[in-house]
């Protein structure tokens, strides 16, 4: 049997300040390198090999090299492309230079973090100076629709919209469109399941999924794993998968 490609780290996750609830899900830190990051439908503001960058929302493993700590503040599905006014799909799989964005709030934050303030405290001041608006209020219906596996028809009809403008709009906010919203969301809901210890049998039946072997095909190319390797691991990725909050 090949060796599990993830790993336990130490990593370490506090909850944002009062006035960030709604956007972020937390902030966490790392005291060393990491192998893989899965797709958990979040983007990220990272400080990491001495960059300031927006992690974008994965559809595959990232397995980029990484060196020394990292930190970052872990954004809700939907919600940093709005406070940057960046359309997600544009930063898919993607590590981008903050700078690039809001160089005005990007370099002032690298020349604290490189003269040694603490990364936690000045990602949060990032965060909370993010210039752009609050998500759209349909959000948060096209997560719990995406997270109930409805399909995307319904979720549409519930909107009011054709599925054209639904796919248009998750682009926009989520980096992808509402079928692999649907999936990563569900492949969350069955990362948590497995590390919680669930057998992939109870995890495919109660993640959403046709059966164990459709749980093992979405989790091998969405992890590059299998249900086994992931099992009863408590941290196994930088920015931790599996959480069950998505609005």
């Amino acid at each position: 049997m090949p060796a599990p490609i993830v790993v336990v780290v130490p990593y370490r996750e506090q909850r944002p300040p009062q006035a960030l609830h709604g956007a972020v899900e937390g902030v966490w830190s790392l005291d060393v390198p990491a192998g893989v990051v899965l797709p958990d439908g979040c983007m990220d503001i990272v400080w990491s090999n001495g960059r300031l960058l927006v992690a974008g929302p994965d559809t595959v493993p990232d397995t980029r090299p990484r060196s020394g700590a990292a930190a970052g503040v872990r954004f809700r599905p939907g919600a940093l492309p709005a406070l940057l006014g960046v359309p997600a799909v544009e930063l898919r799989d993607r590590r981008i230079p903050l700078r690039e964005f809001l160089p005005a709030l990007a370099d002032p934050a690298v020349a604290r973090l490189e003269h040694g303030d603490d990364p936690i405290a000045v990602l949060v001041d990032v965060a909370q100076r993010l210039p752009g608006g609050q998500p759209e209020p349909w959000r948060v219906g096209v997560l719990r629709g995406a997270a109930r596996g409805h399909a995307a028809a319904d979720v549409a009809d519930a909107l009011g919209w054709t599925t054209r403008t639904l796919h248009r709009h998750c682009l926009a906010a989520f980096g992808y469109g509402p079928a692999t919203l649907r999936r990563v969301l569900r492949f969350r809901r069955a990362l948590a399941l497995l590390q919680a210890g669930a057998a992939p049998a109870d995890v495919a039946a109660r993640a959403g999924y046709a059966d164990q072997p459709h749980l093992s095909r979405e989790v091998r190319e969405l992890a590059g794993a299998t249900p086994a390797q992931l099992s009863g691991v408590n941290r196994s990725t930088p920015v931790p998968s599996g959480s069950t909050t998505v609005a």
